[in-house]
Order: structure tokens, then sequence, then C-alpha cells
């Protein structure tokens, strides 16, 4: 078992640091949520599907953590985000790791033949939405020296015709966790962006609005699951307070880059029963 160092070996709901994951409902932030669950990690988990975020809550506390909050929050809401801030406080929940994880794409059409609704929905929420969340609790991750892990993408390392703007707002968390970095140098605090390749979650789903056309997406290949992600953010806070992993890029073995993909009979998949 890793150890967190973000944890004290004693866990004392009232006194020791919590862990905030956004987009916690389904997908990463779900398989984050269980995994730090079963590091005995005190957790707070916010999301807009509040019936999701009930059920995650019983598995986490089932599954070791000593003690779980949920919030329902809109990430592209900065009204609501404040006074998570102020709840939280009231509380006394103490935060040392933040977990950007919300994040969404819609739709893969070329710009000419784009929806505009769209582009604000992925704007406040992967680009405006992290910003929000993470000055709202920058103060406390700084008094307690802690962590923000913000999820990226590949696709802000590479672009892709019909991901004009997903592509962009990916290059601008990049930005944001490097910069982000510079600011925060002496404070003891750490920032990792993690940037992960095809992940098979609600992602396609919700960027194309159609589960058969999402299921083709990864048809023929072996994508990375929530669960590699989770195991691969897990590994970044165990790092002793000395090493911070600025940036971790994770592919599928069936990825090369972006748009470069093996299926069928070369999948890693067919490759390892021979």
């Amino acid at each position: 078992m890793l150890r967190l160092y973000n944890m004290k070996k004693k866990q004392n709901k009232d006194i020791n640091p919590y862990v905030v994951i956004t987009g916690a409902s389904a997908g990463i932030g779900e398989s984050v949520a269980l995994t730090l669950a079963a590091q005995k990690q005190g957790l707070i988990l916010t999301a807009r599907r509040l019936d999701r975020l009930k059920a995650l809550k019983k598995k986490c506390l089932q599954a070791g953590a000593p003690d779980v909050h949920i919030f329902k929050l809109d990430i592209q809401n900065r009204i609501q985000i404040e006074k998570l801030s102020k709840e939280l406080k009231k509380k006394k929940l103490k935060v040392k790791t933040l977990v950007n994880n919300a994040g969404l794409a819609k739709g893969v059409e070329l710009l000419q033949n784009s929806n505009p609704d769209d582009f604000d929905s992925m704007v406040d929420t992967n680009v405006k939405g992290l910003l929000y969340m993470t000055r709202a609790l920058l103060p406390e991750v700084i008094a307690q020296k802690g962590h923000i892990v913000n999820l990226g993408s590949v696709a802000g390392r590479l672009v892709y015709e019909g991901g004009v703007v997903y592509c962009a707002t990916k290059f601008a968390v990049r930005a944001i966790s490097d910069a982000l970095r510079m600011d925060l140098k002496g404070t003891g605090v750490r920032v990792t962006n993690i940037e992960p390749g095809m992940v098979q979650t609600e992602f396609s789903v919700v960027r194309l609005g159609n589960q058969q056309k999402a299921k083709g997406v990864y048809e023929g290949m072996m994508p990375l699951s929530a669960q590699d992600v989770a195991n691969t953010i897990l590994w970044c806070l165990s790092q002793p307070p000395h090493v911070n992993i600025s940036e971790l890029v994770i592919y599928p073995t069936d990825q090369a880059s972006v748009g470069q993909v093996v299926r069928g009979d070369k999948s890693i998949k067919n490759l390892v029963r021979q």
C-alpha cells in the first residue's frame, strides 16, 4: 500500500486535512474518491448529481474513508464555489489537496459548423471553473503546504481536427498549471498536471450525445480505465514533500499519440493472448 504524504498516520476528522475532488459523481473523479478512501483519507466530494454523490459517499465510507462530505455544486457557478469555501471554513474542514477533475467536451464538428453554446460549456467548466475552485481553496491549501492536481489531457499538448475549443481549454489547463507552480514557489505547495489519452468513461457519451457512437470510439482497442488514472494520481500524491510530479502523460498502449490508435489484431488486448 502506498503511503499518502497528505495524511497523518492517525486520522482525526476534526483536525486532519481533506482531499477535495470536483466532478466526483462518475468516471475518473469517482475512481479517485474510492482509491483515496481505501487509503483512509477524508474526502470532500462535489458534483452536480446529488443522488450519485450520496451513493458514492456510502461506498467511500465502506472502503475505509474516515469521513466524507458531499456538496451539490455546479463548477461553472462562481457564487456556489464561494459558498462552498465559506461552508468548509464554517465546518472547520481543512483542505490540503484539491483534485480539479471536473471537465467535459461537447461536439466534434469543425469550428465553422459548431455550436457556440458548446464553447461556453467547455470554457466555463474546463478553464473558468478550475480557476474559480483553485482560487477559492488556495489560501487553505497554502496554509497546509498541500497539493493541486489538475486533470488536463493529451489534447493540451497536440491539437486535432474538430477539437478547436476543447484542445484550447486543455492547453489552458497546462498553462495554468505551469504558471501556478511559479506563483506558488516557496510555499511548499505542489502542482501536478495529469494528461491522459483515451479513457473509457462518460466523456465520449457527453461529447457525442449518443451511447452507441461513444462505444465506437473505443472499438477494437484497449483504452485506459478511470482506475488507471486514479492509480496514477495516487502515486503522485504518495511522493515525499520534496518531490513534485509536475506533469504526467499517460497513454493506453494502443494509442501512440493523438489520432494514432491501433485497433483489431494489433491491439494490446489481442497481442497479450499470443
